[in-house]
């Protein structure tokens, strides 16, 4: 039997998928075991790297191979979108290895499975949860497609019958055994040791495959059975199709049984709420307007022009504290405007131009005070170097700027909600993108040890990926410059320790990660920067 094309409620042409009933055609029986062992070849006991790019190819020949000639999905713009972000998030997984380029990478390439179930969704949260929901189904629907050899005997087919039904009280228990793993240590380490027998055994079993390897090959058929069978799923396509991109008139329905009523009197009463909704819009836009502009004022006169903080002033909290009141201010102004604005007020003629304008001051004062904490996050900066919190509030900011920008849109277009969202999500997968862009670590480690920086966290330093280690041998004589140097015990703790300690700490850390690289036989972990750092040390010793 073929697989079927089901019909979605959107396309007439939708992606060949699997159903239940379906037994799977020639070319799923062969991606199937092909992508589990190269599931297995790219990543058992291998870092990020080289093998995100060859895994993200191959999961696109696959979506190429299985998706008709004609299909919807191959037409869409967002199904291109993700294909260019899978490539350029593999790419530089490839260049750099970092944890950020790995999320681009894997994001990209669940929303694109999520545009090849439904082509016409437009929201990247709902193709996220589209393909999360395809996935989680997939692995049964493949082990429902696969069939017994036909020349077997009914005792073979009755044990691949029941041996397939096995695998779902075993999934299940094994998802339990997790969650009782993570809230009972007692359990966690009982079952750690009862693992490690059960894995003692099967080695003397199995020489060549260990019961942690036997896991990981599981999960690589999970993956990549999400990848090759594909489940019709379509409550977010669906929902996402009752949304427009504008706000449109509501009146109100009043059941007539196919008489015609005088309306005046519920006419009179739309009006008489309308300008209800009005005054109260007048009056938060107006109140608050007043008030933030004290703010930006007090901010502008204090931040704005010569901040030099003084002597003993505490910067992190004063960053801290500041900048997650000030931001979840903007975010709670930006939720208000959408409230006043999602219906019929703003068809309100008499007094929409005044509500207009007195929310698009409100805006731009927001953005005056996002532009507030930029500026603290910057003195902050400037005093005490960079972290990781520290680069994600300059991007979360940037993301603020655009979602006011949108709000706009909706005060003066009449944009819905739903338009809101679909044009942030976007803005935030290409923040995604950007961050995945940036070899952050190496220059967080050149901006720390700056010869203006008294205090050096350097044990922050030394937890860095192993590319940063160049910088940090360049950089020796900042150590000895100091006048403070920390690290964190085991506990977590800030303790001081001297520069001649560091300079120990930092041969320990070249020493053993020059040895862990040589270590690495394989070219599937492989990633430029790491290659690059080992000969720029090989050259610095």
């Amino acid at each position: 039997m073929n697989p079927v094309i089901p019909v979605s409620a959107h396309s007439d042409a939708a992606p060949l998928q699997t159903t239940a009933a379906a037994s799977l055609s020639t070319i799923h029986k062969a991606l199937l075991p092909l992508g589990v062992v190269l599931f297995d070849w790219l990543f058992w006991r291998e870092g990020g790297g080289v093998n995100m790019l060859v895994f993200t190819l191959f999961v696109l020949v696959v979506q190429f191979v299985l998706l008709p000639r004609h299909a919807a999905v191959r037409r869409a713009g967002s199904f291109w979108l993700m294909v260019g972000g899978s490539l350029f998030g593999a790419a530089m997984m490839a260049v750099y290895g970092s944890a950020v380029a790995a999320l681009a990478c894997m994001a990209s390439l669940l929303m694109l499975l999520g545009y090849v179930n439904q082509p016409h969704l437009k929201l990247v949260l709902y193709a996220l949860l589209t393909a999360a929901y395809s996935v989680a189904q997939a692995w049964l629907r493949a082990l429902a497609g696969v069939r017994a050899p036909r020349n077997t005997g009914a005792g073979m087919r009755r044990s691949w019958f029941y041996g397939r039904l096995f695998l779902v009280p075993l999934g299940i228990l094994g998802a339990f055994h997790l969650l009782f793993a993570v809230a009972n240590p007692r359990y966690e380490a009982l079952s750690s040791q009862a693992l490690a027998r059960l894995g003692e055994w099967l080695a003397r079993l199995l020489p060549d495959i260990s019961f942690g390897h036997l896991l990981f090959i599981a999960l690589g058929f999970l993956v990549t059975a999400g990848v090759v069978v594909v489940v019709p799923v379509y409550y977010f396509a669906d929902h996402e199709s009752r949304f427009g991109e504008f706000v449109r008139r509501q009146r109100d329905r009043v059941a007539s049984f196919g008489v015609r009523r005088p309306d005046f009197g519920f006419r009179t009463t739309r009006m008489l709420d309308l300008r209800k909704e009005f005054l109260a819009a007048a009056a938060v836009f107006g109140l608050v307007n007043v008030l933030l502009l004290a703010v930006n004022a007090i901010d502008i006169n204090w931040l704005w022009f010569g901040f030099e903080p003084a002597p003993g002033f505490d910067l992190a909290q004063f960053v801290h504290e500041g900048t997650y009141v000030l931001i979840f201010s903007i975010l709670l102004a930006m939720g208000i405007v959408l409230w006043f604005f999602r219906r019929n007020l703003n068809f309100y003629a008499p007094g929409l131009p005044w509500l207009r304008w007195g929310a698009t001051v409100w805006v731009v004062q927001n953005a005056v005070l996002a532009a507030s904490v930029g500026l603290r996050n910057y003195y902050y900066i400037l005093n005490s170097g960079i972290a990781y919190k520290r680069i994600g509030v300059c991007f979360f900011l940037l993301l603020v700027f655009f979602g006011l920008a949108t709000v706009l849109l909706k005060i003066w277009q009449r944009r819905s909600a739903y338009s809101l969202v679909r044009l942030n999500s976007l803005a935030a997968y290409a923040v995604l993108l950007l961050l995945a862009a940036g070899n952050w670590e190496v220059w967080i480690a050149e901006y720390n040890l700056q010869a203006r920086f008294r205090s050096v966290d350097i044990g922050f330093l030394l937890a860095m990926p192993g590319r940063t280690l160049p910088t940090l041998v360049a950089h020796r004589s900042a150590l000895d410059a100091a006048a403070h140097l920390t690290t964190a015990d085991e506990y977590g703790n800030a303790t001081t320790i001297t520069a001649a300690v560091a300079q120990q700490q930092l041969n320990k850390v070249v020493v053993e990660w020059q040895a862990h690289h040589r270590a690495q036989t394989g070219w599937q972990g492989f990633t430029y920067a790491d290659w690059q750092a080992y000969e720029q040390l090989k050259n610095q010793q």
